[in-house]
């Protein structure tokens, strides 16, 4: 059968919807109006200014002294460009849900050897499966890889015990998949060893889409320099040393997102990387409340994200119908669960970003009033 997509005409006429999805987030009126500022070149001193003013902003926001790269990009782009730069034939991807399992899927398609840990989807990665594989692998391993927050369950891993771990066998570089949950959820990055650690900034960092964050350790740079061959576009050493000899970035950049991640990142250092933690905590642990009331969490306990809640479908509500209803009456959008054996089971609840426990209430009343809980 061939599949066509046709055009459907874009129009002016679509009612605002408040976001509960696991990003694209909400996003400041104040950080909307920064991108539309007169466009100016991508080689002026101008671009010097906010690019050099956005890098050396996340690193403080971050606490980190390892390199920061910003790229016109999703997250996305990471999984292949880590891949590229670090690894030589072997890599462990530790997989516990979708977006784990498709970061190994990029590896096999890079021609890379994959070994998985897997986990049933809603267990969380354990640190001790981890050396169990290191010390099995004798030192084999290139790269070991995990997910931070698994957003397709709602898991977040516990990825500094697990840094703590890779840290102790030096020829294996650690790289996190931080996408849905850094800016939001606090990790110290260069205490726990973990040598690349990348998100988008459509998620906790509550920002339009377009931008990529990649913190970058020495030793990654310096295994870079070592290679054949590296990503391109993704390149630690091309992305870096364009930085410290211009300022910019190599290739022309989204300027108007990256006029907007300067003003929101303002704010983020403002609030702090602690207190942006601690409200996304509340959030969470208000979430789950909620639902252990009305439902069940889907994620191993104890092992629960800290920006997206999945929520196990124990009444056996039409969560497709739900969300279309609860979309019309109040204007508000969550989301199912994610991929074909979740869609009914689950419902997921991103609180992220912007949003405080006040705004997140607003949702559930919404989905209680809906649903006849």
């Amino acid at each position: 059968m061939d599949y066509v997509t046709e055009k459907r005409e874009y129009t002016d006429d679509y009612p605002d919807k408040t976001l509960y999805i696991p990003g694209p987030t909400e996003v400041r009126e104040d950080v909307v109006e920064e991108m539309c500022q007169p466009m100016f070149g991508h080689r002026m001193d101008r671009m010097t200014d906010l690019y050099t003013t956005i890098v050396e902003d996340t690193k403080e926001f971050l606490g980190t002294d390892n390199d920061v790269v910003v790229l016109t990009a999703s997250g996305t782009e990471f999984w292949e460009a880590s891949t590229l730069n670090l690894v030589d034939e072997n890599i462990l991807v530790a997989t516990c849900g979708s977006f784990s399992e498709r970061h190994a899927n990029v590896a096999e398609r890079l021609g890379k050897n994959v070994d998985r840990l897997e986990y049933d989807w809603g267990q969380a990665v354990k640190p001790e499966d981890v050396r169990d594989a290191l010390e099995r692998s004798d030192g084999e391993y290139d790269v070991v890889a995990c997910v931070m927050n698994e957003s397709s369950t709602g898991v977040r891993n516990p990825i500094e015990e697990i840094g703590d771990v890779v840290a102790e066998y030096p020829d294996t570089y650690f790289v996190v998949d931080a996408v849905s949950s850094l800016g939001g959820d606090y990790v110290d990055i260069d205490e726990h060893g973990i040598d690349v650690i990348f998100a988008s900034t459509q998620k906790a960092f509550a920002m339009p889409p377009g931008l990529a964050v990649c913190v970058v350790s020495d030793d990654a740079y310096d295994r870079e320099l070592e290679k054949e061959s590296a990503s391109w576009y993704g390149g630690f050493q091309r992305s870096l040393d364009y930085y410290d000899r211009k300022g910019q970035t190599h290739s022309t950049p989204a300027i108007p997102i990256m006029l907007a991640y300067r003003k929101q990142m303002k704010h983020m250092l403002e609030e702090g990387h602690e207190g942006r933690d601690r409200r996304h905590r509340e959030m969470a642990e208000y979430t789950r409340e909620w639902a252990r009331e009305h439902f069940a969490m889907f994620p191993e306990e104890g092992y629960e994200s800290q920006t997206v809640a999945c929520i196990e479908n124990t009444q056996g509500i039409d969560v497709a119908a739900t969300i279309e209803e609860v979309s019309e009456r109040y204007d508000m959008a969550f989301s199912n669960g994610y991929g074909s054996t979740l869609g009914e089971k689950t419902f997921r609840i991103g609180h992220m970003g912007e949003h405080d426990v006040e705004s997140i209430r607003r949702l559930t009343d919404a989905i209680e009033d809906v649903a006849g809980l």
